[in-house]
């Protein structure tokens, strides 16, 4: 894992890293979620096999700013959308939804039109991922 810096190293922006559906690994979302630690963010892990109601139920009660979703099963294109209108559904589609896994360039692009943030697809540098959260949440913060 590689050395992460931030902007605003005391933030304690709440995000919620999931794994929907049946994909059964999760040495990604674990080295996001150490990552996002590392950078001072209070991150919860939700573990294997969730399905969009419960990642949607865990974001409500962890009153998170940020869901993180990640998959490699394929199932992108369903889970995402799931999971994002059960939030809107719970009065949370403010919340920012990023994804990673195994995304083929088209389906990036239409998930990102459906409102997903940010898809990282495997390879990625966690200080991009860090950065691109320190970018959303120095926005949101200018904006209060």
């Amino acid at each position: 894992m590689s050395e992460t810096s931030s902007a605003a190293p005391n933030r304690r922006h709440r995000i919620l890293i999931a794994k929907p559906g049946l994909d059964g690994h999760d040495r990604g979302a674990k080295v996001v979620v150490r990552a996002l630690t590392e950078a001072g963010y209070e991150v919860i892990y939700t573990g294997l096999h969730q399905e969009p109601e419960s990642v949607a139920e865990a974001a409500l009660q962890e009153d998170v700013e940020v869901v993180g979703l990640s998959i490699l099963s394929g199932a992108h294109m369903t889970l995402f959308p799931a999971v994002m209108d059960l939030l809107k559904q719970n009065g949370m589609g403010d919340v920012l939804v990023f994804g990673g896994g195994i995304v083929p360039p088209q389906d990036i692009d239409q998930l990102k039109k459906a409102g997903v943030g940010e898809i990282f697809t495997p390879g990625t540098d966690t200080n991009v991922i860090v950065k691109f959260l320190d970018a959303y949440f120095a926005a949101k913060d200018a904006r209060k």
